[in-house]
């Protein structure tokens, strides 16, 4: 696999916009942050700019970061369209993230996964991450 990486939202949307733009109900998500981004700027979601990726110019997938705090980031927002999954986009643009989190100084890269997709985990797990702790988020009924 040749990948592509930028953090540049212009440079991801020439190359991977118009694949993209030809089914946008199913790239709502990567569609939805890149015009935010491209909109408030690349700062908009962190101190850091965004890590976005492609093959071959065509398939799109993200991943966000938080900002540093505490030495400690947050992989947030990994993404990667339905009809490009299990091809390993969603893990490249992951462990790009991660790895320039790490560089950026982060002494500890965190991600949070949803323990009911074994995919995700599964991905999470060859590309170094190792589980912590389960979490349950309770909401309240108003």
């Amino acid at each position: 696999m040749t990948w592509t990486f930028t953090r540049d939202v212009d440079v991801f949307l020439a190359s991977a916009g118009p694949s993209l733009a030809e089914r946008p109900v199913e790239h709502t998500v990567v569609l939805g942050v890149t015009e935010r981004l491209r909109r408030s700027g690349a700062r908009h979601y962190g101190d850091d700019d965004p890590v976005l990726g492609w093959w071959r110019g065509a398939d799109g997938a993200v991943a966000g970061r938080t900002r540093m705090l505490a030495g400690t980031v947050r992989v947030t927002s990994v993404y990667t369209p339905p009809e490009f999954r299990g091809r390993g986009y969603g893990a490249a643009v992951t462990a790009e993230s991660s790895r320039a989190a790490l560089a950026k100084g982060a002494a500890e890269v965190l991600l949070f996964t949803d323990l009911a997709n074994p995919t995700s985990n599964g991905v999470y797990l060859r590309i170094g991450y190792e589980p912590v702790a389960d979490r349950v988020q309770l909401r309240r009924g108003t």
